[in-house]
């Protein structure tokens, strides 16, 4: 069976060999489960979030990028109603029958979340027929790189491959994506991991008026840097109370200042009527979460800016009080039901004195929080010796130096 070639794969991943093993693995493993079908490739990216913790489903504004991790599936229509989907390392199947959604269970893994897609498409008046497909990822799953919003980009990808003569936006993919999750997983996410997963490279990315991006020239690499993501070991499955929390507390305090959601309110507005919310909303918390919100969107036009400068000093001064704020107002990592458990603050506590002693960099929060991963900013001179220090404390299996990846969720040409 044939296989994306060299010039392609170096196009994406910037080597060929390794990747090429992959998709051979991949095309092996589907023929074997579903036969000789002429297959196809797609791959979707997980992402990273530079400046913008939590700002996405209250209206704001995000700094991300999609990173070197990816899904990759291989995948074939099958001519009938049915979806099936065998993701590498698990050996249930995922089935839908997409003539009887109304049948798919809600809140029930993978399975819910493909069918709330193949449901969100045909909303937005796609087609959706049935195919088969074998998975493969590398994205750190429940971590806090999208495992998940790059799972439904590669399923966006296919439906729009095969069904809808690629008509479907990267909007509409993260719109897809975003249903599912919202109404068959309960899970009240914003746009932006699938934005930044779709949509590939740097972005900036604006909620306030349905969802608009620009792409930004931009990478660690040209200012002398490394990004290193660190799983600190405990997964993000369990903590969707704490999610749901913030963007529920931040259109608290919206409501009271006359919005729907805080971009259409400001912090000066919050300052002046201070006490009139404080009394309506009875949350310390959902203030400090809304002062985050104002002052994150001022960090992502300040480090959109500072790139288009080339002034990295500044971009890191940004990466850092964005993580300060993130711990300190947002207050994202850890759970207090669960606060003897403090794996992110640990891992960012150990980081901190590393950097402190090098005297330069910067680490954060990465992500939804409570758990997770952090991301680290580490001087290209500094990067082995920091993986190496880092890994003392949560593995060296946890250790993911990486690159931000140009191309998003895509099919692969062979």
């Amino acid at each position: 069976m044939r296989v994306p070639g060299n010039e392609v794969l170096e196009s994406i991943y910037g080597e060929a060999e390794e990747s090429r093993a992959r998709y051979e693995s991949l095309a092996a493993h589907y023929e074997e489960l579903f036969g000789g079908d002429r297959v196809e490739f797609f791959s979707a990216p997980g992402r990273t979030e530079i400046v913008g913790n939590h700002t996405d489903h209250n209206g704001g504004k995000i700094l991300a990028a999609s990173i070197s991790l990816d899904t990759i599936g291989a995948a074939a229509p099958n001519g009938t109603d049915r979806i099936e989907i065998v993701s590498e390392g698990y050996a249930k199947r995922v089935i839908v029958d997409i003539s009887a959604l109304q049948n798919a269970p809600k809140n029930f893994g993978t399975v819910s979340l493909v069918a709330g897609m193949v449901e969100a498409a045909r909303l937005m008046g796609y087609r959706v027929s049935g195919f088969n497909a074998y998975v493969s990822t590398k994205v750190i799953s429940a971590a806090g790189v999208s495992s998940s919003a790059s799972f439904e980009m590669l399923v966006c990808s296919i439906m729009n491959y095969f069904f809808n003569d690629g008509k479907m936006s990267c909007a509409d993919y993260a719109k897809i994506g975003q249903y599912a999750e919202n109404h068959y997983w309960d899970k009240a996410s914003g746009l932006m991991d699938q934005m930044a997963c779709a949509v590939g490279g740097p972005i900036q990315l604006d909620f306030s008026d349905d969802v608009k991006y620009e792409k930004v020239n931009f990478d660690f690499e040209r200012f002398g840097y490394d990004l290193v993501i660190v799983n600190t070991g405990k997964g993000h499955a369990d903590l969707s109370r704490e999610y749901s929390e913030i963007p529920e507390e931040m259109k608290a305090v919206a409501k009271c200042l006359g919005g729907k959601w805080l971009a259409e309110c400001s912090l000066a507005q919050l300052l002046s009527q201070y006490e009139e919310v404080a009394q309506a909303v009875g949350n310390d918390r959902a203030i400090l979460r809304a002062i985050h919100f104002f002052e994150e969107n001022r960090r992502v036009e300040e480090a959109v800016a500072a790139v288009e400068k080339k002034d990295g000093a500044k971009l890191l001064a940004l990466l850092d009080e964005s993580g300060r704020s993130s711990w300190e107002l947002l207050q994202n990592c850890y759970a207090i039901a669960d606060f003897k458990e403090q794996k992110v603050a640990l891992a960012l506590a150990m980081t901190s004195h590393f950097l402190k002693v090098i005297g330069d960099g910067c680490c954060r929060i990465h992500g939804g929080g409570f758990a997770g991963v952090i991301m680290s900013i580490v001087p290209q001179a500094k990067t082995a010796e920091y993986c190496e220090y880092i890994a003392r404390f949560v593995g060296t299996s946890n250790v993911y130096p990486m690159k931000i990846r140009a191309a998003g969720a895509i099919h692969v040409e062979c």
